[in-house]
């Protein structure tokens, strides 16, 4: 019994010992979502969903405004405004913050719900890692990996970025660069299928939430204690632009009473659609989200001028 204990502790330890090898090599082309909580916590955030994920690049604010940035935005079913969101900024955040700068990105999508939901413990969001993870800060983040990670740990070795980045890169600073081709008939299917999805099947059974609006005001009344919120709407194409003024069309009249309510500006480039490119009709394509990140720099520095 002792050989048999003494051969199955040896097998336990370097399975222990080579699950952490392999985790070591976890980067950005794991998923979409690991680097968020593999990195040191920020001071400087961007909030919202892929809209923001994508379109807006820290490596950009830091050229212009000299800080270092952190977006943290995920995905509309992942980090919607709401409770969950909340407290993973909490998590998130560095303690120490006073003068940080917050980017919240804000869509007609990121603060609505399915209409049948009507309790906490059913938001879509009580499944993605913001509500299951603790440690945000941890390179390797071997609690992401065991929690999260559904994939043989070995693709994590074969896949890792320096055999070649993925089509979708999660950078460090939490920029999700997506790779794909924008020849016209490939983008023009991409286009019909996110029309089709936003004006057929979630204009139909999502309506604008309560909770979610207050969990917005939530999130900004925390953040305004630790630096200087702004909100931003982010264009998209012409045809998804027009399903969201269709569904919410007083959506700019809510956010512009919130900013005002709480002493916020509220940067809107909705009607700057045909000033960029976008992968999908929805998303930002990120030679655009240069340019509009450089916007959102500019708008911040004139406003921080008008305030001297």
């Amino acid at each position: 019994m002792k050989k048999f204990l003494f051969k199955l502790s040896f097998y336990l330890v370097g399975g222990i010992l080579l699950f952490g090898l392999l985790g070591s090599f976890a980067d950005g082309n794991i998923d979409d979502n690991y680097m968020h909580f593999a990195v040191e916590k920020p001071h400087n955030i961007i909030l919202g969903d892929s809209r923001g994920s994508q379109a807006i690049l820290p490596s950009v604010l830091k050229g212009k405004l000299h800080l270092k940035f952190d977006n943290f935005a995920l995905n509309v079913v992942q980090s919607p405004y709401g409770p969950v969101y909340l407290e993973a900024i909490k998590r998130k955040i560095h303690p120490d913050t006073k003068n940080g700068i917050f980017i919240l990105t804000v869509d007609p999508w990121n603060l609505s719900l399915n209409n049948t939901i009507k309790e906490l413990k059913n938001f879509p969001e009580e499944h993605s890692p913001l509500k299951n993870m603790y440690f945000y800060d941890k390179s390797p983040n071997y609690e992401y990996l065991l929690k999260n990670y559904s994939r043989s740990w070995f693709k994590i070795y074969t896949e890792r970025e320096e055999s070649g980045r993925s089509n979708t890169f999660l950078h460090k600073d939490g920029w999700l660069e997506v790779n794909v081709t924008m020849q016209k008939d490939s983008l023009a299917k991409r286009e019909l299928e996110k029309e089709k999805f936003f004006g057929e099947d979630v204009a139909k059974t999502q309506s604008m939430s309560k909770v979610r609006l207050t969990a917005l005001e939530d999130i900004i009344k925390f953040l305004k204690n630790k630096g200087t919120v702004y909100l931003v709407r982010i264009p998209t194409g012409e045809k998804i632009m027009a399903i969201e003024n269709s569904y919410a069309p007083d959506f700019n009249k809510k956010i512009k009473a919130i900013s005002d309510k709480n002493g916020v500006r509220y940067f809107d480039f909705s009607s700057r659609s045909n000033d960029y490119e976008y992968t999908d009709g929805n998303h930002m394509y990120k030679e655009s989200g240069k340019f509009f990140t450089s916007r959102i720099a500019d708008s911040i520095l004139l406003d921080k001028k008008s305030l001297k």
